[in-house]
């Protein structure tokens, strides 16, 4: 069923493509999805003359299309919106018109989601939610960025057209998966097709980059060795997802010792944990995994901050994150933390004997984390709305990971034959091929089973 969208014309040459909220009924009065909120509830690829974000929460529908060279979109909008769209955008045709639901849009709302999870899964040690291994989601996504070349040219400035670097970073992740994919005789018939499709998909972007290798070989190996119906030569013995992806990182929740020792304890709190303010993989993404302690040492006043880093956090020896304080609105100062095993820690003086505002503004200690350089500023006005955000992000993890877990995570594809392509999240099903488990997703509840979560 075609799905309502609107083509509109910024002042500047741009041409953006808004799809209708997905619970607004077609007809004259319909509003148009809002592409507002924190930048963690939106997918995003950089494509051929536009951007494409989709939004996280909530139902599927098409993207919104950010298009600033309308030429060199031409090559995907009728492959992603159908031609009604591109029609419009070539002609400049604004208002209301209708998008299709595609193959390709599918595609590309799956690829746009696994970026995503790259940059913004919650994982954390005290919620629950664990970490999705890198290497096993750099390799669907590398699959996903070659069966999405239509997307791409080469302009050169498209980050996320980079199938063949993915492969390079990842390809450890190649022997673990080829070893899972024969031992899909003893998995549902989908699992199986699911990573035949990855592999394949894989191989077929590694031999149009050039690219080679002992693991590479060992997989174009495996996939000439397979039977015409695609399943794996030789099945091999069951394997144990936990102990194939396991994760070999000596991750403590309780190590190490306390901060600093000594004084009167006047204050305690939990800071903010902005999950924008630092790069993915450094801090557990629990809301409260941010701590401080404030400290009377004679007249000095000394406050304490501990982060609960990520378990695939960097173990530098330098200092790398700082801890963000202010006091009764004040000056904001910064207080260096330094990993000590699954801590970040530190501790500096702090004038907290200055007097609350009389007036509107904040009262109290604020304690936030950054990476210096990469933080795009402190929290805004809207702090309430980024925590019901957040929330809303780790029930949309535990969600899908909940979905992985089951015998048949693939939806309604189960009532398919093996060979229909709407069976699988690379064939022709728009409607079930985002929300499918990707890989990793399904190594994680495998791995957490057998861990202390």
């Amino acid at each position: 069923m075609p799905v309502p969208v609107r083509v509109s014309a910024g002042d500047d040459g741009t041409v953006l493509i808004t799809p209708a909220a997905a619970a607004d009924p077609p007809g004259p009065d319909f509003t148009y999805a809002d592409p507002r909120g924190p930048d963690f509830t939106h997918a995003v690829l950089d494509v051929a003359g536009a951007v494409l974000a989709w939004p996280v929460l909530g139902g599927p529908v098409p993207p919104t299309a950010y298009v600033h060279d309308a030429g060199r979109a031409q090559q995907w909008l009728w492959a992603l919106y159908g031609e009604r769209v591109a029609l419009a955008v070539h002609e400049r045709a604004l208002g209301r018109t209708a998008a299709d639901r595609t193959a390709l849009a599918d595609v590309a709302a799956r690829l746009g989601l696994g970026h995503w999870a790259a940059r913004w899964w919650p994982a954390s040690y005290t919620d629950g939610i664990p970490a999705l291994e890198p290497d096993v989601l750099g390799v669907e996504l590398a699959a996903l960025t070659h069966r999405c070349q239509q997307l791409f040219d080469d302009g050169g400035d498209q980050p996320d057209d980079r199938a063949a670097e993915l492969i390079e970073d990842h390809r450890a992740a190649l022997a673990p998966l080829i070893q899972w994919w024969h031992a899909t005789a003893h998995h549902p018939a989908h699992t199986a097709r699911h990573l035949e499709t990855v592999l394949t998909l894989v191989d077929a972007a590694a031999d149009g980059a050039g690219l080679d290798g002992p693991a590479l070989r060992h997989l174009r190996t495996a996939l000439g060795e397979r039977h015409p119906a695609g399943a794996p030569a030789g099945p091999g013995a069951p394997v144990d997802l936990g102990a194939l992806f396991a994760r070999h990182d000596g991750y403590a929740l309780a190590a190490g010792a306390p901060t600093a020792t000594g004084g009167r304890v006047i204050a305690r709190g939990a800071g903010a944990n902005d999950w924008r303010r630092y790069p993915h993989g450094y801090v557990d993404a629990a809301e409260d995994a941010v701590s401080w302690t404030a400290r009377a040492l004679g007249a000095r006043r000394r406050i304490e901050v501990e982060v609960v880093a990520h378990r695939a956090a960097p173990a530098a020896t330098g200092t790398l994150l700082v801890a963000d304080v202010r006091v009764h609105g004040g000056h904001r100062g910064r207080v260096p933390l330094a990993r000590r095993d699954d801590l970040w820690a530190g501790h500096a003086d702090v004038d907290l004997d200055a007097e609350p505002p009389t007036g509107p503004g904040p009262a109290g200690v604020e304690v936030g984390v950054l990476l210096p350089g990469f933080d795009p500023g402190a929290a805004s006005a809207h702090a309430a709305d980024d925590r019901a955000a957040r929330d809303a992000v780790r029930a949309l993890a535990r969600q899908r990971l909940a979905t992985a877990a089951q015998p048949f995570p693939y939806g309604e594809a189960q009532s398919f034959p093996y060979d229909a392509a709407q069976s699988f999240p690379y064939g022709e099903a728009p409607h079930t091929a985002v929300s499918t488990p990707f890989l990793a997703e399904t190594a994680a509840t495998a791995t957490a089973a057998d861990e202390d979560y």
